[in-house]
């Protein structure tokens, strides 16, 4: 599975309230939270962003309140992937749960800037910035991540799975 897209960046602690602000946690309509994706952060990154591009931050991006909400609003805003130097263990969590692929390489987000392209490979592990030349060593995806993001997410896949099973057994 290869990612490429166009980065924003961001710096430090990013957390769930600045991903998505608490006063639109009424709805779990995509459409609706990604109009508000990083809109205390940054209020032009729903009107700037478009399908594919790559969000870049510095450590502790997730942070916060365990929404996935902040999943859907990034997803939904057409992020194709988050690299950063650390997530919050929930956000990491519910990134896996909602299929959005997070990439930890502290070397990439010290070497890219907004407007870069940057080219992920996550079964081989590495993170290219093409703008600058550079290419940086990632843990390769594990087989399991990729059937999970296949399939949409977590709760597909356990479908599929339950599916899957009922047939072998003849029901």
């Amino acid at each position: 599975m290869v990612i490429k897209g166009r980065v924003w960046k961001y710096g430090d602690d990013i957390d769930t309230d600045k991903i998505i602000p608490a006063r639109y946690l009424n709805t779990t309509d995509p459409v609706e939270l990604a109009k508000h994706c990083l809109e205390d952060e940054d209020p032009t990154f729903s009107s700037k962003v478009r399908n594919g591009d790559i969000l870049v931050a510095g450590k502790n991006f997730g942070s916060g309140s365990s929404r996935e909400h902040a999943v859907i609003s990034i997803k939904a805003a057409g992020v194709s992937a988050v690299v950063a130097k650390s997530f919050a263990r929930i956000f990491f969590r519910n990134s896996i749960n909602r299929a959005l692929p997070i990439i930890e390489c502290p070397e990439a987000v010290e070497n890219t800037e907004t407007g870069d392209t940057l080219e992920i490979d996550l079964e081989k592990g590495i993170v290219r910035n093409l703008n600058k030349g550079m290419e940086f060593k990632i843990k390769p995806f594990p087989k399991i991540l990729f059937e999970i993001f296949s399939h949409g997410g977590l709760m597909e896949y356990a479908k599929s799975r339950i599916e899957k099973m009922k047939k072998s057994k003849g029901g």
